[in-house]
Formats: structure tokens, C-alpha cells, sequence
């Protein structure tokens, strides 16, 4: 049974998060006040996740993640943050955090995120220390609109990962949190073209119909994928129109238009070292090298 610790100075905000964990999942709950109480709660008992709000008294979320991405780099950290905070966001996921959900679509992402996470975090012994020894792989994927296997290349991906040196086992998690939501633009924004500005309903139904529909039905998303012990390089192409990558801003705040994206490329960004889109706006390129501590010197074996 996982460990989660939520961390937020709002008792009703702690057990609303709460609350959504122990409904969606078999894990035991505890929690923090601040970022200290959070630090001194985990010396005693480490979590496998621990859920912070951004704004706290005493200690931060953002110092929060600084200091367990010190002392615990195995610890995922997810930020829930309150509207207007993404650009202190994106600094915390630079340094460490796994991902982020915004407060106001806690009850619809909270339970979804935290899933990708644990289920990143678990392994098959064997079949990772295999990975250990892989040298460069490339190969080519063409998905169907199908949701279960963008999950299933994620987690394939995640353990060839274990190949490249990358600090830590969070920034592995953090790299398939980036490939995910690659993944999932180009299901529901590039061949379903479901817009950002949809409401709930509104996204459930597309969901549920235009997967069965033309154009829509024909449509596949093409992943290529590298990865050698320096650098991993994805490139994921969908079949939908594409959008006008202008509105895109430089560096990794929030886009102009939240309606091309939002979320998702404040993610990409500050996790990977690289992010490029083709004029058209179909395809990305995401690009993340191995730690530069650990990268060979010229010359080495």
C-alpha cells in the first residue's frame, strides 16, 4: 500500500486531496501543514508521494521540492497550485517536482496524475537491471487514438530510460511525465481536435464519439524514439490540422492563447531540455541528455 503525504496550511484543501486519494486509490494518507512539519514528518517515515500546496507559511512549496529533491530524490513531489501561480510552477518542476495540478480541476486531475506517477514508480526488478546494460535503442511506434497504449508506451519507455544516466530515479518519472503529456496533445488536441476551452461534459462526449467518427477514426499518432546513454530524443506526430505555434511564448511560462495549450507545455518545457515544434504544429520533438556529471569525457569509454 503507497505512502502519500499532503502538504498544504488549508485543513479543508488537505482533506479534499486527501479525500480524492483514499477514494481512488488503496494508500494510506497522512499530512503537513507546511513545508517544515512536511520535512520533519518524512525524517520519520518516507513516503512513496507527497502532494504539496505552492503557497505555505514557514516553508514553501517550491522550497519544499528544493529540499526533498536534496535530501530525497527518490520521493516524487506533485504541487497543487491556485490560479495565477503557474510561473512559480514551472520554476519548481526545473527543480524537481514530478508535475503540478492546478486546485480548481483538483477533483479531475489530482486522481489521474497521481496514478502515473505510482505506476512509474513500480517495476519489474529483473527487466529493469536488464535496462541497466542497454547501450542505444531506436524504434518507431504508430498508435491508434487509444489511451492505453499512450500509457503503455510511457511505461516502456520509462524503463529503457534506465539505461541513461539522469541524477535520479524522480527525473526518470519526470521525463515519462513530459512524454505523456506529448502524447496525450496529440490525442485530444491534434487528432481528436478537442480545444483546451471545452468544458467537462463537452470533453467526455468528443471523447466518447469522435474516436468512432471520420476523419477522426483514421487518424494515428507516429513516436519515434532514441535512446543511448547520452541523450533520449522523442518525436511524436499526430494527423490532426495543427495550430499556429506562434502563440507559443519562448522560455516556459503559460502561452498567450490557453486555448492551444497550457498544462502541458509549461510540463514539457521545464522538464526537458529541449522542445521544438514543426512549423505546422503537429509534431514535437522533446529532447532530454543524461546528467552532465555523468556524461563521458571525450575519449572515454
Amino acid at each position: 500500500m503507497p505512502n502519500v503525504l499532503v502538504v498544504d496550511d488549508s485543513p479543508i484543501d488537505q482533506r479534499l486531496a486527501g479525500g480524492l486519494l483514499e477514494k481512488h486509490f488503496d494508500c494510506s494518507v497522512a499530512y503537513a501543514a507546511d513545508g517544515k512539519q512536511a520535512l520533519a514528518h518524512v525524517t520519520q517515515n518516507v513516503p512513496d508521494l507527497v502532494v504539496t500546496d505552492l503557497q505555505m507559511p514557514e516553508m514553501n512549496g517550491l522550497e519544499l521540492v528544493a529540499a526533498l529533491k536534496s535530501e530525497y530524490p527518490f520521493v516524487p513531489v506533485i504541487l497543487m497550485t491556485a490560479q495565477g501561480s503557474e510561473d512559480i510552477a514551472a520554476q519548481a518542476l526545473r527543480r524537481g517536482a514530478a508535475s503540478y495540478v492546478p486546485k480548481r480541476r483538483l477533483a479531475d486531475d489530482l486522481p489521474a496524475t497521481v496514478q502515473r506517477i505510482l505506476l512509474g514508480s513500480y517495476e519489474d526488478r529483473a527487466h529493469s537491471q536488464l535496462m541497466h546494460y542497454l547501450e542505444s535503442s531506436e524504434s518507431v511506434f504508430v498508435l491508434a487514438n487509444d489511451l492505453a497504449a499512450i500509457r503503455a508506451l510511457v511505461n516502456h519507455v520509462q524503463e529503457m530510460l534506465r539505461c541513461m544516466p539522469l541524477g535520479d530515479e524522480t527525473e526518470r518519472l519526470r521525463v515519462g511525465v513530459a512524454l505523456e503529456e506529448a502524447l496525450r496533445n496529440a490525442y485530444y488536441h491534434g487528432n481528436l481536435e478537442i480545444g483546451a476551452a471545452c468544458s467537462r461534459g463537452e470533453r467526455e462526449r468528443l471523447v466518447a464519439q469522435r474516436p468512432v467518427e471520420s476523419p477522426y477514426c483514421n487518424r494515428r499518432i507516429r513516436v519515434a524514439v532514441r535512446i543511448s546513454r547520452t541523450e533520449a530524443i522523442f518525436i511524436i506526430r499526430d494527423e490532426g490540422p495543427g495550430f499556429d505555434v506562434s502563440k507559443l511564448p519562448d522560455g516556459h511560462d503559460l502561452p498567450a492563447d490557453d486555448h492551444v495549450a497550457g498544462r502541458g507545455v509549461v510540463l514539457m518545457r521545464s522538464i526537458m531540455d529541449e522542445v521544438r515544434y514543426s512549423a505546422a504544429g503537429n509534431e514535437v520533438t522533446l529532447v532530454k541528455r543524461a546528467a552532465r556529471e555523468a556524461q563521458p569525457e571525450e575519449g572515454e569509454c
